[in-house]
């Protein structure tokens, strides 16, 4: 299994046809095949290549919603 640390997931941010991950309790997410994450930006208040986790508890949905992703 593949490790990141903060600066290599920063580089998956979505922009200019690269790939959006984000990290979630220390698990790396591909969000991309995502409309909800186009351009790498969600709701236009989140940004791919970060770690979500402290984000995640203010979200209206749970983090199982995101189980679905590779």
């Amino acid at each position: 299994m593949k490790e990141f640390d903060s600066e290599e997931l920063s580089k998956f941010d979505g922009k200019n046809g690269k790939p959006a991950y984000i990290a979630l309790y220390g698990k790396v997410i591909d969000v991309s095949e995502s409309k909800l994450w186009k351009g790498g930006l969600h709701m236009k208040r989140h940004y791919a290549g970060k770690d979500l986790t402290t984000d995640i508890k203010a979200a209206p949905h749970t983090p199982e919603i995101l189980a679905r992703f590779p």
